[in-house]
């Protein structure tokens, strides 16, 4: 098949799954640290380039069923999505699903795993089905998985840089390590 044709492939011909990626940076702080800024997702414009404003719903806190909406842009464009948490193990894993658990659209997931003094942390995206909103063939999907995966990486290291800052505000070390 050409490249031009697999650009253009209709979505019965595309696997949701084949869209996804993993982003890494070591940080300067214990797991259950990072767990605690990760989980409270009103946080997270500190470090993301896309999310302008997220919030729990009333009520709710990083457990899981919990819901959350988040304003994000890209591109002149902006939006509010609904998500809701699938896992929430302090320390170690935090996930929620773009959509909801029952008819989600894309998964993000945390993981933080102790390595020297700090933590590895790991942020995944699965797009988990195809959706005209997101792209109508192979190239835009692809377009969004790397767009999405910069912003990961820049999150990363946004989020190891602030911790490292929050712990030793006077130093210019590098606060992080990446790995793709």
């Amino acid at each position: 098949m050409s490249t031009a044709t697999r650009e253009h492939d209709p979505f019965e011909t595309l696997d949701a799954a084949d869209f996804a990626f993993t982003r890494r940076a070591w940080v300067d702080a214990a797991p259950t640290r990072v767990y605690d800024l990760v989980s409270d997702v009103s946080a997270i414009r500190r470090w993301s380039p896309n999310a302008t404003g997220v919030a729990f719903d009333q009520g709710d806190g990083p457990r899981v069923g919990a819901w959350f909406s988040g304003r994000n842009h890209r591109d002149g464009k902006q939006w509010t999505t609904r998500s809701q948490i699938t896992q929430a193990d302090p320390g170690t894993t935090f996930t929620f699903v773009v959509g909801g658990a029952e008819d989600g659209i894309v998964r993000w997931s945390w993981t933080f795993q102790p390595q020297g003094r700090g933590t590895l942390v790991r942020q995944c995206w699965q797009l988990l089905r195809l959706d005209p909103v997101l792209g109508t063939g192979r190239g835009d999907l692809n377009a969004l998985r790397d767009y999405m995966a910069d912003s990961a990486e820049t999150t990363l290291v946004a989020l190891a840089r602030w911790i490292a800052e929050e712990r030793h505000p006077d130093t210019t070390r590098s606060p992080c390590r990446i790995a793709g």
